[in-house]
């Protein structure tokens, strides 16, 4: 994995694989894109990848910090993706 940023075609991948069957799910990946798909690197949107692959609910458990990622999931990469993640939303 590399620091380098993910391309245009390569996001819009990414954003299509995040499409969630939650609404819940759906709203904290499209604020970390918000704020994060300028400066996305490869790293990023591996983790965001191995996140993706978890089922809604337990996607949402990490999401709400109900559950920590656990056994190969709990990676630094993964950890600071689920950061970004759990970002609160900024007043407006």
């Amino acid at each position: 994995m590399t620091e380098q940023l993910i391309d245009a075609r390569a996001l819009s991948k990414l954003k299509w694989r995040c499409r969630r069957g939650l609404l819940e799910n759906d709203l904290f990946v499209e604020r970390f894109f918000v704020r994060h798909e300028a400066t996305l690197t490869e790293n990023q949107a591996q983790a965001l990848l191995a996140l993706m692959d978890l089922s809604d609910n337990d996607l949402l458990d990490l999401l709400l910090a109900r559950k920590e990622p656990e056994g190969e999931l709990a990676t630094e990469e993964v950890l600071t993706v689920l950061h970004q993640l759990r970002a609160p939303a900024l007043p407006r």
